[in-house]
């Protein structure tokens, strides 16, 4: 085997640190084994998300470590049978609502701002439209 480049001995470094850390708290070693699993994968090229994943994994280390962590766990969302069942008969891509279900539009446009009822341009600020 090829000798391991310095992120590499630094994320070996940081989940022995978290496996450390974690013992005595229930969740703790299995979601460390568990998170460094999923992303073991991921390509060398893909160095911005290593780093990402590093800084991320540095920050839980320090929350673990603290005096007020007694336990680790992970959000997720428990998928119940009506959940399912709208799943199997969607035709979009999972996550994505049937076709048959409208939501209302959003009072918001992408920027953020409130949506007016008239969506022509306003003439440009401090010029005079059709001076000759």
């Amino acid at each position: 085997m090829s000798r391991l480049s310095r992120m590499q001995k630094q994320i070996l470094s940081l989940y022995r640190e978290l496996l450390r850390a974690g013992r005595g708290k229930p969740g703790a070693e299995a979601r460390v084994r568990a998170e460094f699993r999923q992303h073991a994968g991921l390509p060398r090229s893909d160095v911005l998300r290593i780093e990402y994943l590093y800084r991320r994994g540095r920050r839980q280390l320090q929350l673990l470590r603290s005096s007020h962590a007694t336990a680790m766990g992970a959000f997720v969302r428990p998928r119940g049978p009506v959940e399912e069942q709208d799943d199997a008969t969607a035709a979009g891509a999972p996550g994505t609502p049937p076709d048959h279900v409208h939501r209302p539009r959003e009072p918001h446009d992408h920027t953020g701002a409130p949506e007016t009822g008239d969506r022509r341009r306003s003439p440009p600020l401090g010029g005079a439209r059709g001076a000759a």
